[in-house]
């Protein structure tokens, strides 16, 4: 039977190893959103800029309860890839991702993020356009949210481009996931000036599922296998568990433990 873990299971994981695997496209979004909910609609557009393909964002079920469902996708194929960097939103997926967000608290319904991104796209017209703005309101905007909301990071969860989506109720990692203030080289050029000590970085900067549970960074780690239709199985069964049971909370109180939860840090 599917179990989350609560306690870690790896005592010896390697982090440069799970760095790795975090790059690699071991889940997808689309297949995550097919996986786990049913009738899902996309929406697009900011309603202000334009449409971020990196980020797909609409309405579906979970078990039959109306949810809204928020992914950053690194693509498929190269064209793919390269239309949607990598999985690195722009200033208007961010804004997408809000106005999703604020509509899904209008009409009460949960909010679930699957997040894998390397970090925000640091391009010009990005920086011309707000995005560190877009950023700093999503994250200000989640915290007034009145409805449950889980953040699930299935690969990358680079810096302040996760973080947008990752100001949650409660934050998932899968097994085999990264969550960091900045990636191994980016931390290695900056402490070294040498980013070929990645390696070693990752080591030292606490970015594993194993140091983030530790810590209470986040509260559940999905195990891996090949099997992914039993891995969204269990998702979806204990998705609707925690989301039953925060819905069973006043709004005030919800928001109040949302906010606690981040001043602890």
């Amino acid at each position: 039977m599917f179990q989350f873990v609560k306690t870690m299971f790896k005592k010896d994981v390697n982090p440069a190893e799970v760095v790795k695997k975090s790059r690699e496209d071991r889940f997808m979004a689309r297949e995550l959103i097919n996986g786990i909910f049913t009738d899902f609609i996309e929406f697009h557009g900011d309603r202000l800029c334009a449409d971020d393909k990196s980020v797909i964002g609409g309405i579906a079920r979970l078990k039959g309860q109306p949810v809204t469902v928020i992914a950053i996708d690194k693509g498929t194929d190269i064209n793919d890839k390269l239309s949607k960097r990598n999985g690195s939103p722009q200033p208007w997926g961010y804004r997408k991702a809000q106005r999703l967000m604020e509509q899904a608290s209008k009409f009460n319904r949960p909010i679930i993020t699957f997040i894998n991104t390397p970090g925000a796209f640091p391009g010009k017209d990005a920086e011309a356009n707000g995005q560190g703005d877009a950023i700093a309101q999503s994250i200000l905007e989640s915290m007034k949210l009145t409805v449950p909301m889980i953040a699930i990071i299935y690969g990358e969860g680079g810096s302040g481009g996760a973080l947008a989506l990752a100001t949650s109720d409660q934050v998932w990692m899968f097994e085999n996931a990264t969550y960091s203030i900045l990636s191994p080289e980016g931390f290695a050029s900056i402490l070294w000036k040498d980013a070929k000590r990645a390696d070693e970085a990752a080591g030292i900067m606490g970015i594993t599922p194993a140091d983030l549970l530790e810590k209470k960074v986040i509260d559940q780690v999905i195990p891996e296998n090949h099997r992914h239709e039993k891995i969204f199985a269990g998702m979806q069964t204990k998705l609707d568990e925690e989301i039953r049971e925060m819905q069973a909370l006043a709004p005030d109180e919800l928001v109040a433990n949302r906010r606690a939860r981040y001043r602890a840090f």
